[in-house]
């Protein structure tokens, strides 16, 4: 569970996240800090607007590696709304962006700075197309900006990680 400090304009934020995580299965360190600073990101500095509803927003996330549930309450926890998204047309990204990662982790121990630059650049390609393809799938149901869509991708991306 996170949580953040209620700005002043709350309206068109989430300032409370929580992500369920599978139990079962061991997330690598890299991946919990990439959420850790993700979540952390994302409660600092966000635009999530839901089609219906104002917030200020609690969002709960979760998934089965199939889809992406999406939970939306208000500031008391009454539910406003609940959406999910399929996973299939993350697939090839996700396992893409898996790859390129684990190559940037290894690269960081044994490359030069150039080497790990032109790594970076492809894994930061995927992570916008990613966050481009988030944003556009969403589009029905809320309204978020370019930051909080790269955020909410690397989240479900570590979500859907199986260890």
């Amino acid at each position: 569970m996170s949580s953040a400090p209620p700005s002043s304009d709350a309206h068109g934020r989430i300032v409370r996240l929580e992500v369920a995580q599978d139990e079962n299965v061991a997330i690598p360190a890299e991946r919990q800090h990439e959420q850790t600073v993700a979540i952390y990101d994302l409660l600092d500095e966000n635009l999530f607007e839901l089609n219906e509803h104002k917030g200020p927003y609690h969002l709960y996330l979760k998934t089965d590696y199939r889809h992406v549930y999406f939970d939306v309450r208000d500031d008391s926890d009454a539910q406003l709304g609940g959406f999910m998204m399929a996973l299939g047309p993350f697939r090839r990204i996700i396992r893409e962006y898996h790859i390129i990662c684990t190559s940037y982790y290894d690269a960081i121990r044994t490359k030069s700075p150039s080497q790990i630059q032109a790594i970076d650049m492809g894994r930061r390609g995927l992570h916008n197309e990613g966050a481009s393809l988030l944003e556009e799938r969403l589009a029905h149901y809320v309204r978020i900006d370019e930051q909080t869509s790269r955020r909410l991708f690397t989240l479900i991306f570590v979500m859907t990680q199986k260890g």
